[in-house]
Parts: structure tokens; sequence; C-alpha cells
């Protein structure tokens, strides 16, 4: 038996000949796509206003960038830095956000941020509320701010934090789950 294409599935995505609907999988690269054509269009946006002069200012550097990586759940997650909004607006050119990324394991939670140019002396870590991090440097030649919405409540005691080559690490305990009340047997 010879098996022949229709004259109806040449003209069919090869793709759409495997039917994957509880993977997801075409979900995931739709998904992906959208947020890459999201992106094109920002960055066209922000490459024209630039050249019409909207933003910046001479002299000034205009930042932006982004990171994808696969998150825990297996979805793609984007996060955005730089001191450009997200409509192409600067918001303060003297201040840029830094890149960060944010690990949770079991027992800890790891955020690495890069703050390139400055000194240690320069980094201001603080801990509010034990859900968020803050990242503040201001010297004369960069400043960087970030807030950083932790995904768990963290021990502030705990804290550690390295700073080599422009990248700070930073370890974070988590708080342990208050124990529950003893359990009482009915008799």
């Amino acid at each position: 038996m010879v098996w022949r294409k229709d004259r109806k599935d040449r003209d069919k995505d090869p793709f759409d000949w495997f039917d994957f609907p509880d993977w997801g999988f075409n979900d995931i690269f739709e998904d992906f796509d959208e947020r890459f054509r999201q992106m094109q269009r920002h960055l066209n946006r922000m490459i024209r206003d630039a050249m019409e002069g909207k933003i910046g200012s001479e002299g000034k550097p205009v930042i932006y960038g982004w990171s994808l990586r696969i998150g825990p759940d297996g979805k793609p997650h984007f996060t955005e830095f730089g001191n450009v909004s997200r409509g192409g607006i600067v918001e303060d050119e003297n201040v840029r956000e830094p890149l960060v990324d944010v690990i949770e394991t079991d027992g800890k939670i790891s955020v690495t941020a890069e703050v390139p140019g400055v000194k240690k002396e320069d980094i201001n870590l603080e801990i509010v509320d034990n859900r968020k991090l803050v990242i503040k440097v201001d010297n004369k030649e960069r400043k960087y701010y970030k807030e950083v919405e932790l995904p768990a409540e963290v021990n502030e005691k705990s804290a550690k934090a390295t700073y080599q080559n422009g990248v700070l690490d930073i370890e974070l305990e988590k708080l342990k789950p208050k124990k529950k009340g003893k359990k009482i047997e009915i008799k």
C-alpha cells in the first residue's frame, strides 16, 4: 500500500498532522511567538522614538533588555530590565533597573543581580516585610534600583550576599511554616 497526500494536505502546515492537544505544545509556541511579536513592536516603537528625540537626552544612556527562561511550571517567563518603561518612556535616565534572576528551592531563595561598574560598598540591600528585596546603588557614575518580590517569606537575619565582577548574589533562607497545634485524639 502506498500512502499519498491528498491535494488539500499539500497546502497544510506540516505540524498540523500531529495532534498534541493534551500536551499544550502548540500553546507554548503560540505564546512564545506572540511575546516576540510584542517585543518587536515595542523595540520598533522605542527605536523610532529615539530617532525622533522623544526618549533619552544627549549623552545619557537608554538601556532596555529582556531575558527569557523556562519556569518550574514549564512556561516561558520574560523579565525586562533597564531604564525604559513598557510604554517606551525613560523613567529616570540616571537610574537603571538591573537584570535579576530569582531561584527558589525547598529551603532557600537565591537572587542574582547584574550591577556592573560599582563597588560593593555602594550597594544597599534591604528586606521589606520578609517578602521583598530592594537593591539600590547610588554613586556618581551609576545608579541602580530594583524591588524584587520574593516567592516566599524569608528570614532576614539569614541573608548572605557576595559581589564579584558585577554580579551580586544573595541567598535567603525561607521562613519555616509555623508548627501546627498538637493533634487531639477523640475517644
